[in-house]
């Protein structure tokens, strides 16, 4: 609200099934305005004559899936300039690049961005981390009565995503093919991506490849991370990194069905650094972020620089995390005035020097500082 204030206009962007359409009715709701859902055959048909339909408006006008229909943004940039500024607009979008494109291109310096995913943990308490985790911040897959319903919602979700969602969006990939995509990315996890070892197993062309895991990570299904690299004399990892960036999705496409399950897999590492790695950058929405790695085996998950400031994060779920060799030469090499080594729970520690230990909650409130929000 603080933001439309501002600005004629807001983009809230984020994944289906997340809250956006929830969130938007409650600020319609406290301020009072008009909801087009463009899903709706109804309000789609409304806006076949836009400017009829929008100038006489007043007040918020809710615009949700505003991807749908690229030619309203020239419309909506006559009606925010209007000088008297009678309605404000909050465009709701599923498929960031092809809204972003659309708002720079149409109403560039009119709307601010917002970004919006799942619950987060300071939403839902540190008590409810490992549901969090286990589960994924989709409200009704977190929401869900007992964790067979949760699991099952997710896989409903992947299969509708992918069978329509994904077509409607106008993305353009078959849905047998994202299929196996998406299900190959979910094993490739924290991994650096490889799209030729990745097209050789799906017998696609490298080209494909890339190009459908850039529509996966336009719809948020998908998060590519990535590589910092200066010359450091070193051979460095210039492949962007890859994260299923809902944990609970990530767990579904393996068959993980619940947090017993989760705790005893082979990719219980790759999910927690998937899942902190969100959490932290959450926290961070307007920090640039890499992963740094050499040929030689040493990385680091998470580098930021804050005000010119050199921060790390490494993600790891044992208990009692130790100081390894790669620590070290992280540190070095990159000039880190900090490197925070995230586990899940439990107390803090120093390792060495510039090297401490944290539980989640302590190392997201150390983002929140950062981010001068303390």
């Amino acid at each position: 609200v603080g933001v439309l204030k501002q600005q004629p206009g807001v983009a809230l962007l984020g994944p289906r099934q997340c809250g956006k359409t929830t969130l938007a009715r409650q600020i319609a709701g406290a301020v009072g305005g008009r909801i087009f859902d463009l899903e709706n055959p109804d309000d789609a048909a409304a806006l076949d004559n836009p400017m009829l339909a929008l100038e006489g408006l007043r007040g918020l006008v809710v615009l949700d899936e505003v991807q749908r229909r690229p030619e309203l943004f020239p419309v909506l940039r006559v009606l925010m300039d209007r000088e008297d500024a009678p309605a404000k607009f909050l465009l709701l979008g599923s498929a960031s690049p092809f809204l972003v494109r659309g708002v720079t291109e149409s109403l560039a310096g009119r709307v601010a961005f917002i970004d919006l995913q799942g619950f987060l943990l300071d939403e839902v308490g540190t008590g409810d981390l490992y549901r969090l985790w286990a589960r994924g911040g989709f409200p009704r897959s977190f929401l869900a009565e007992d964790e067979n319903s949760s699991h099952g919602w997710r896989r409903d979700f992947i299969r509708t995503f992918i069978e329509k969602d994904f077509a409607a969006l106008g993305l353009g990939a078959t849905p047998s093919s994202l299929g196996r995509l998406w299900q190959m990315a979910a094993h490739y996890h924290g991994q650096t991506l490889n799209a030729s070892e990745i097209g050789r197993a799906l017998g696609e062309s490298y080209k494909t490849v890339q190009r459908h895991m850039e529509l996966l990570e336009g719809a948020f299904m998908i998060r590519l991370l990535k590589p910092w690299y200066e010359n450091l004399g070193k051979r460095l990892v210039k492949s962007p990194k890859l994260y299923v960036r809902d944990s609970g999705l990530f767990h579904s496409l393996l068959g993980i069905g619940s947090h017993d399950a989760l705790l005893s897999h082979p990719k219980i590492g790759a999910s927690w650094e998937g899942f902190a790695l969100e959490q932290v950058l959450a926290r961070l929405p307007k920090i640039d972020a890499w992963f740094w790695g050499t040929q030689g085996g040493a990385e680091l998950d998470l580098f930021i620089q804050p005000d010119g400031k050199r921060i790390g994060f490494e993600f790891k779920v044992a208990d009692a995390p130790r100081m390894t060799k790669s620590l070290l030469i992280a540190r070095n090499d990159l000039g880190l005035q900090e490197l925070v080594v995230v586990k899940p729970r439990g107390n803090g520690y120093p390792l060495e020097k510039n090297i401490r230990v944290l539980p989640l909650a302590e190392a997201l409130e150390f983002c929140d500082a950062i981010a001068g929000k303390n």
